[in-house]
């Protein structure tokens, strides 16, 4: 029998009245990829923190390499052998590749053994950096590269994933994916915390699911179904409605057809936008956008989506071009904390807030109570009612809220940066449905998702936009991922 690298038995962990891990188990074989899945909540990342030393049970048994003594901390994890590449990157953006890596060393710093560190770790696992690189300057998929290096750095044998390509093009996320084959093959040992279930199929050996605290299925990957992992994960009679299982159209449908016919609602021509340092992020960008479709927007990090999504809404001023787009246009942002919602606010006053700054009069609070019952009704949002506060809704409950105050009323137009980043399979299947229900009722929709199959399952046309240039793409994976990297 393959000996265990990781073997986590009985784990139970409480947060106040929250029951985060209820008896749950995972057993990683050495020289294999293990796929951890489960909703939002369900309790995977908070199994593998106990397993790094983040988080201390109530209970079970945590061993490593058969060795039973639980991990008192991250220091003591990494000193048995574990790493954590978290979904959020831990560098040091102003620092060099090299200097990343040495942190949290020991030992006088050498620049000169830092960066030979680095590029003897890139010559024998073909991640190469250069050692003198910025961090805050590397692309994304490069950052991720750094947050392997700086495991491999640390002898690291067991190395957990959490997210990992949640925001890498389709090329970036295969070349990781075959990184951690070959690390595996060596002996070595992968957690990977994923939604897709697709990724976990295709490089997997073997497959846990949590669901509420506890283990539910341990299998091998071989033999198994997307079906059966969602039935594992949602509960008996659970659908996997993700974006990887819906055929995408390579011909025009009926419904492209007519949106092309159909009235313009967003024009954009020579589109220019400066970022918040005045740097121009959009140049010269021209797009249209159509009753009743949604325009898919595809890109690497840090390309000029971001501006460009926040100018077709209304939020920024362009510095050049024209744009045309309706008196009021609705915007689901990517953080939801941070610019859809005032979370100690209650959720009346939340949903009052569309459209601030564009409408004046005396607020009717009695009336807005009642629309916002409607709408947490309509919308499936689980709350308390209106008075309760925003931050007392889930990540979930909360995206929805968000979503039903940008739909009400049936706007003109859609701007929907990332939906369902963060959300489960069960929350990201009704924010799909409503968009697409928006679309079928008339409205524009321009869509962007980090997730390149999501966009392509829910878009009528796509856009990729590359180093702050837009062009059309066709509906296909592999060119679309071509372009978000500048290639031909």
């Amino acid at each position: 029998m393959t000996a265990l690298a990781l073997d986590l038995r009985g784990v139970s962990r409480r947060f106040g009245d929250t029951v985060a891990l209820d008896d749950a188990t995972i057993q990683v074989r050495a020289g294999t990829v293990h796929a951890l899945l489960g909703e939002n909540g369900a309790g995977k990342t908070t199994l593998m923190r106990v397993a790094y030393g983040l988080v201390h049970p109530d209970a079970g048994v945590v061993a490593v390499h058969g060795d039973a003594r639980r991990p008192r901390s991250p220091a003591d994890a990494i000193a048995r052998g574990i790493a954590m590449v978290q979904q959020h990157f831990a560098i040091v953006p102003a620092m060099t590749v090299a200097e990343n890596v040495a942190l949290g060393g020991t030992g006088r710093y050498s620049a000169r053994e830092a960066a030979e560190r680095v590029r003897a770790i890139g010559r024998s696992t073909g991640l190469v950096l250069d050692p003198l690189a910025i961090a805050g300057a590397l692309s994304v998929g490069a950052q991720q590269r750094l947050e392997i290096l700086k495991a491999l750095a640390r002898d690291a044998t067991i190395v957990i994933f959490d997210e990992p390509t949640a925001v890498l093009a389709p090329s970036e996320s295969a070349e990781l994916l075959r990184w951690m084959r070959a690390f595996a093959s060596a002996g070595n040992a992968i957690v990977l915390i994923t939604h897709k279930l697709p990724e976990a199929l295709a490089v997997a050996d073997d497959v846990t699911v949590i669901r509420r605290g506890r283990t539910t299925l341990t299998r091998a990957a071989a033999g198994t179904t997307q079906r059966s992992l969602a039935a594992a994960m949602l509960g008996e009679g659970g659908e996997a409605d993700d974006p990887e299982l819906v055929a995408v159209e390579r011909a025009p449908s009926a419904r492209e057809l007519r949106a092309a016919a159909s009235p313009v609602v967003i024009r954009a021509t020579g589109l220019r936008v400066h970022d918040d340092r005045g740097v121009e992020r959009v140049h010269e960008a021209s797009l249209v956008v159509a009753r009743g479709e949604i325009v898919g927007i595809a890109a690497v990090e840090g390309s000029g989506q971001r501006e460009l999504l926040r100018a077709l809404a209304g939020r920024t001023a362009p510095s050049g071009g024209s744009l045309e787009i309706p008196p009021l246009v609705g915007f689901i942002p990517e953080d939801r904390h941070r610019d859809g919602l005032v979370l100690d606010f209650p959720l009346t006053e939340n949903v009052a807030l569309r459209g601030a700054g564009a409408r004046r009069g005396l607020a009717r609070w009695p009336a807005a109570e009642r629309r916002t019952a409607a709408l947490l009704q309509a919308f499936d949002v689980r709350a308390t009612g209106p008075r309760a506060t925003a931050r007392s809704l889930s990540g979930g409950n909360q995206q929805k809220l968000v979503l039903a105050r940008e739909l009400d009323g049936a706007p003109d137009a859609i701007i929907a940066e990332n939906p369902t980043r963060g959300l489960d399979l069960r929350a990201s299947r009704q924010i799909r449905d409503r968009l697409r229900a928006a679309r079928d009722a008339g409205t524009a929709i321009v869509l962007y998702s980090s997730d390149v199959d999501e966009v392509l399952a829910l878009a009528d046309r796509m856009l990729v936009v590359y180093d702050g240039r837009v062009r059309d793409a066709p509906l296909d994976r592999e060119v679309v991922g071509r372009f978000m990297l500048g290639g031909v």
